[in-house]
């Protein structure tokens, strides 16, 4: 959790007073039940984190501030171009918060939005911050299983309600139907998988982490139980008693080595070459951020595990994705190079 520094703390509070003389406000209630003032017109965002800067993206691009990571070389092309030149300003919220007072000042947002857990301790740092800066600072839910619903509260925060719920509506009808195809499969048809994190395979998210939501609602068994619902590290020996009949990974590194490395010749996803890689542009399909951009990746791992159930070609649902939520019309190459590290053919 990012802690601000004392410098330039005056300013802020100079900032705030003149903010609360302004312009008329509105109430806003958001998803931890905080009651937030937000000013009647938004014209620049902020983002708290990288599942939030996704989230806003994908709503309202012409309203975001900037990133909280620059996007790599690779995900500009998949990307708005108004949008690839954006400064990043850091992180206010996870592991490794980098952004400061001054970073946040320095993006003049009329609005911090972060998407993820609503527990106390956002909720704590989001009353930091808002005191710190004036800056509104909402916090929206970042459960895969709450998309749709918190699209329509991010929507009515920002006064693109109707932008909001076209993009609700789709997650709901996508989430949906891959609900209604892998619901009724017994748990013998649902394969054994492993999430391998990091370029040795050896981090994993334990079930009920945010990380490995997709498991489940793409029909799969996530074999790592136990570990508190929390991303951990584990063993090759464990993974190995585990023998997965699925390995998912969204680092190329693993991917190609366990295909032949002797540590991983005796696990059954090795052995049948169902190691997939997620496709990673303009942001991972899996994981990292645990953001929406996850909705797109559910369709595709569940079309891996379970084909005959998802005839749609995959490349005809990436593009109308990205169409409608990364706002870029890809043509066929391009949409073949996203799917390219895992191709589900």
């Amino acid at each position: 959790m990012a802690l601000f520094s004392r410098r330039g703390l005056a300013g802020a509070l100079l900032v705030f007073l003149f903010l609360a003389s302004g312009a008329a406000a509105r109430p806003f209630t958001d998803a931890s039940g905080r009651t937030v003032e937000l000013p009647e017109r938004i014209t620049r965002v902020l983002a708290a984190g990288p599942p939030a800067a996704v989230l806003l993206y994908s709503l309202a691009p012409d309203l975001l501030a900037g990133w909280v990571s620059a996007p790599a070389p690779a995900a500009l092309p998949y990307l708005e171009a108004r949008t690839r030149t954006l400064p990043a300003f850091g992180r206010l919220t996870g592991r490794g918060g980098t952004a400061n007072v001054e970073a946040v000042l320095a993006a003049k947002p009329d609005l911090i939005v972060d998407s993820g857990s609503l527990g106390p301790i956002y909720a704590s740092l989001a009353d930091r911050v808002q005191a710190q800066t004036g800056i509104p600072y909402i916090l929206l839910d970042g459960a895969f299983s709450k998309m749709p619903e918190t699209y329509r509260q991010l929507g009515a925060a920002l006064g693109r309600q109707a932008d909001a719920d076209a993009l609700a509506a789709y997650a709901q009808e996508l989430t949906g139907a891959v609900a209604k195809a892998v619901g009724p499969l017994p748990e013998a048809q649902r394969p054994r998988v492993y999430y391998a994190r990091g370029p040795r395979g050896l981090e994993t998210g334990f079930a009920g982490s945010i990380n490995t939501e997709l498991l489940e609602e793409a029909g799969a068994r996530n074999v790592a139980q136990g570990g508190d619902g929390r991303l951990g590290t584990v063993s090759p020996e464990q993974v190995l008693a585990w023998n997965p009949e699925v390995m998912v990974t969204l680092d190329p590194t693993f991917a190609a080595t366990a295909r032949t490395a002797p540590i991983w010749k005796d696990v059954k996803a090795v052995q049948t070459g169902r190691i997939y890689l997620a496709p990673l542009q303009p942001f991972p399909w899996f994981d990292a951020p645990p953001g929406i951009n996850r909705l797109i990746g559910l369709r595709w791992l569940a079309g891996l595990l379970h084909p005959d159930l998802f005839p749609e070609p995959i490349a005809d649902v990436v593009r109308a994705f990205y169409r409608r939520f990364y706002h870029v019309e890809l043509d066929a190459a391009q949409a073949e190079a996203i799917l390219s590290p895992g191709s589900a053919r």
